[in-house]
């Protein structure tokens, strides 16, 4: 029961760690300067009054900017949290590594027997584990000092960073899986281990240091897998909030067994079962790599690696998790196993079944609990999918725009939707019609721009309030196209707009104050002014049509 609760907690910390670390995505606009499409003051005053007495969200000249920054700056609290969670479910499943979990009551031991006085062992072990969280956040400093807040930002659009990002977590993944271990020089250890004889608090900290060092070839994996989630955020503090968390779950269970020494006897005792636990994150890890392989296919329309692609490859290997929690494969590094035990049945059922859930998703179901993680369903060759809504005579677009718009065949429409890419073209579309614009500054690599997509704008009221009450343009800021030679310039400070990224990405930071996608704009298309507050990613389709409806509001007064 001991083993199966653990296994549970870690399959649970793997997947959030893998959602949340994106709650919020960002764009890099280091290197550009882009003069705002028809910039103007700030919004008057608008707004309109409810039968409650209460005011609609709306920009006006004193408060606009305000509303933006407040808007950005909550994001970025959301990010760097979402950070600090990943990080901690990170640090509770590197203790259940075969290279920690038995140094657990081995270290506590040590503290227990060697206090000489009342409350010293307690003592010893709470400046151990303030040690362990001060490596890793000084690790994760050390990450942002090398690579400074811009190259962060560029890392999560970078092809060649992506496509190095997934040969690296392809390594985490096959060292998990037995073929090699990722060791420190030997030297370093034994001279952190010597260190860790003299006594007092550097003899503790060493000590710590120790422990980081030998145990890296389980938590290197982990460790860099978390930096580069965190890096690739954006978040200038992500890679030390990430460190934080990490070290704080790895930290607290030594300061606490140190504490209450008699829960080491109610720890289930090391065996093959910690390199399960090892080779099933190392199955996890090589699913989470193809993300990366999928944002440079995307980024740069290759279409080589299209939604059906990523999910074939996924089904694969879950499957092989499945069968190898079941004992059907063995690696050389693995013990016999006489039997199969009820946790690992259980977690083989969980598995098996999460893969015949992807099964569907060939013929082309939404799979909306993994959505944000695939590829666009608009990328699927083979699409037998109904979204549930009547696409044809609902959206207005579809009868009275006929004209192909601008940049349509390098982008995937989301399904059911006819968007413009282009910001004139949508604009002057929008004035024609005497619509209001919804803009959309999305990413090819933005999780969260997906799942909005496929939960959230399929929801048949928030649709029909999309495609008949307003003009959608969809503004990819991670585009790597290169602009027509017309469209290209050049700053008097001699920064360059190449791509259409480039240009969409630095129309949303100097227009409205923020580089998070997906980031949502209802705008008046004549003042070009926004009507509401914009915001971010709302998973609840009830508050998301709110805010449609505000923006309406204010646009047809």
């Amino acid at each position: 029961m001991k083993r199966f609760i653990l296994f549970i907690l870690l399959i649970t910390g793997i997947v959030f760690a893998q959602n949340v670390v994106k709650a919020q995505d960002t764009a890099s606009i280091s290197g550009i300067e882009f003069t705002p499409i028809n910039p103007s003051p700030a919004a008057k005053t608008t707004g309109t009054t409810k039968k409650d007495g209460s005011r609609e969200k709306a920009l006006d000249k004193k408060s606009g900017k305000a509303a933006l920054k407040a808007t950005s700056k909550n994001q970025s609290k959301q990010t760097l949290w979402a950070i600090f969670l990943a990080g901690l479910a990170g640090g509770f499943a590197a203790l259940l590594m075969p290279c920690i979990f038995p140094m657990l009551p081995l270290t506590v031991s040590y503290f227990t027997k060697s206090g000489d006085k009342k409350g010293s062992p307690v003592g010893k072990a709470a400046i151990y584990g303030i040690s362990i969280i001060a490596i890793y956040v000084l690790m994760g400093l050390l990450v942002t000092v090398l690579f400074g807040a811009d190259a962060l930002n560029s890392l999560s659009t970078n092809g060649i960073f992506n496509f190095g990002f997934f040969l690296l977590i392809v390594a985490f993944a096959t060292s998990f899986l037995g073929a090699f271990e990722i060791t420190l020089p030997s030297g370093w250890v034994n001279k952190m281990d010597q260190n860790s004889d003299k006594g007092g608090l550097a003899g503790l900290f060493f000590m710590a240091a120790t422990l980081a060092l030998v145990s890296f070839s389980c938590t290197g994996p982990i460790i860099g897998t978390l930096l580069v989630q965190a890096a690739t955020t954006g978040a200038l503090l992500g890679p030390s909030i990430g460190m934080l968390g990490f070290a704080l779950a790895l930290a607290i269970p030594f300061v606490l067994f140190a504490m209450f020494p008699s829960w080491l006897h109610s720890l289930p005792k090391s065996g093959g079962w910690l390199n399960s636990v090892k080779v099933t994150l190392g199955f996890f890890e090589l699913a989470l790599s193809l993300k990366f392989l999928s944002n440079v296919d995307l980024a740069y329309h290759w279409h080589w690696f299209d939604r059906e692609i990523f999910l074939v490859l996924w089904i694969v290997i879950f499957a092989l998790m499945g069968f190898y929690l079941l004992g059907k494969l063995k690696f050389s590094h693995d013990s016999d196993l006489k039997f199969i035990s009820v946790p690992r049945l259980f977690l083989a059922i969980i598995i098996l079944a999460f893969t015949m859930y992807m099964v569907p998703g060939l013929w082309g179901a939404p799979l909306k609990s993994i959505s944000a993680f695939l590829p666009p369903q608009a990328t699927q060759d083979f699409d037998l999918s109904n979204p549930g809504i009547n696409t044809g005579n609902q959206n207005s677009n579809n009868i009275t725009d006929t004209q192909p718009h601008k940049y349509a065949d390098l982008f995937d429409r989301p399904k059911g939707f006819n968007p413009y890419f282009d910001y004139d073209e949508g604009i002057a579309y929008a004035k024609k019609v005497h619509k209001p614009v919804m803009i959309d500054f999305t990413g090819h690599t933005c999780v969260n721009c997906r799942k909005m997509e496929a939960n959230i704008w399929l929801d048949k009221q928030v649709y029909q309030r999309i495609t008949q009450d307003y003009v959608l343009i969809q503004l990819y800021v991670d585009d790597k196209t290169s602009l027509a030679e017309s469209e290209k310039t050049t700053t008097p400070e001699g920064r360059k707009i190449q791509t259409i990224g480039n240009k969409w990405s630095y129309l949303q930071i100097s227009k409205f104050v923020s580089n998070s996608q997906p980031f949502y704009v209802l705008l008046d298309p004549d003042k070009q002014e926004p009507l509401v507050a914009p915001q971010g990613a709302d998973y609840d389709a009830t508050s998301y049509l709110k805010y449609l409806n505000s923006g309406l509001k204010v646009y047809q007064k």
